[in-house]
């Protein structure tokens, strides 16, 4: 039997942290302890619950009422279009609602040790580079999910310079990267973020062995000392 319950563990950062190969990483590290782990990416407007909910929406009445992924024009002119903007951010804050509050603690009632790529402040931080305006976290749907999601045991912050990811992700040709002044203002947003706690926050600039070997040490020592 396993000495400790199986954990919740997130990981945040700007693009190009290495946060996928650090999740594949500890992915065996979690699979010896507590069997396979469930691995979620859990982007607002982008689970895979949402992505086959859009897909229906446009079956049924034509992208121009749900956009499609991605950067583009017919996004764009869809988004402009309060009501449109509005109900999408409403129905991605319903499908997180049920990711957090019913899927994720129900892996974790059985059991399973969970990995999520992103979580709220992630969304937080796309709605409010996005989404402006609309000030979604004052609304009462974001306050509950702000409420139901579980605290995690283990939240890495992987941080990187805003050069090394703009280089990073042109090594990795990104499709949709974003632009340095986009970086800089998620790298403030995550920085804040940490400053309250919310995060332990790991150099990406270090080797990803030495990166691994913290974020393993974080885990089992939390492992040893419950």
């Amino acid at each position: 039997m396993p000495a400790s319950r199986a954990p919740l563990i997130l990981f945040s950062g700007i693009d190009g942290g290495g946060k996928s190969t650090q999740i594949e990483r500890l992915t065996s590290v979690l699979r010896e302890r507590w069997g396979e782990p469930v691995v979620f990416w859990s982007r607002g407007g982008y689970t895979p619950g949402f992505e086959r909910l859009k897909r229906g929406l446009r079956r049924g009445t034509g992208s121009t009422i749900m956009p499609p992924a991605g950067r583009s024009a017919e996004r764009s002119r869809s988004l402009r279009r309060p009501w449109i903007r509005r109900a999408w951010l409403a129905l991605a804050v319903l499908d997180l609602l049920w990711w957090y509050g019913v899927r994720v603690r129900g892996w974790r009632r059985r059991g399973r040790a969970v990995i999520l790529d992103r979580y709220w402040q992630d969304t937080a931080i796309d709605f409010r580079l996005n989404f402006p305006d609309e000030a979604v976290e004052g609304r009462w749907g974001w306050r509950l999910l702000r409420r139901v999601a579980p605290r995690p045991d283990h939240a890495f912050l992987i941080r990187i310079p805003v050069n090394e990811s703009l280089r990073r992700s042109k090594l990795k040709d990104e499709p949709f990267p974003d632009d340095e002044a986009t970086l800089a203002r998620r790298l403030r947003d995550y920085d804040a973020f940490a400053e309250e706690g919310l995060y332990t926050v790991i150099d990406g600039m270090q080797s990803i062995d030495d990166v691994a070997a913290a974020i393993r040490e974080a885990v089992l020592r939390n492992e040893a000392s419950s």
